[in-house]
C-alpha cells in the first residue's frame, strides 16, 4: 500500500506541511518495501490558482491510496475522493510520525474537506 503525507521538506523527518495544495513536497510512503520518495510539488505550489486540484492529480498519478495531511479544501478533496484515494486530515509533527499512526490505526479518514478554498 502506498501512502503519500505532505511535508515542508524532502525527508522523513520533515514536518507535515498543513497545506494539501500548496505544500512543498509530498513524501510517498510504500508500506509493502518500507521504501520512501520524495516528490516535489513545486509546480502546485506556485500556481495562481488551481493549486489543490493540481497537486490532487498528481497524487493520483503516484499511485497512492491515501493521502495523509493537515488540511484540505473542497476541490482537492472531491478530486482525491473521486479518483478513489482515503484522505487523512489533521496531520501534525513529523512525517514519520505521521506514518506510524497511520500504521496502527489511530487517524482517522475524513468525510469531508476542512477548509474553504483559497487557504493559505
Amino acid at each position: 500500500m502506498k501512502t503519500v503525507v505532505t511535508a515542508q521538506g524532502q525527508y522523513i523527518d520533515s514536518m507535515v506541511d498543513p497545506r494539501f495544495g500548496r505544500c512543498s513536497w509530498f513524501i510517498v510512503a510504500d508500506s509493502n518495501t518500507g521504501q520512501f520518495k520524495a516528490v516535489s510539488n513545486e509546480k502546485s505550489f506556485e500556481a495562481s490558482q488551481g493549486a489543490g486540484i493540481q497537486a490532487a492529480d498528481n497524487v493520483t498519478r503516484l499511485g497512492v491510496d491515501s493521502v495523509i495531511t493537515g488540511h484540505c479544501g473542497p476541490k482537492a478533496f472531491r478530486v482525491l475522493k473521486a479518483a478513489g484515494k482515503k484522505v487523512y486530515t489533521g496531520g501534525g509533527g513529523t512525517v514519520a510520525e505521521m506514518l506510524d499512526r497511520f500504521k496502527k490505526g489511530e487517524l482517522k479518514e475524513a468525510e469531508t474537506a476542512d477548509v474553504e478554498g483559497h487557504w493559505a
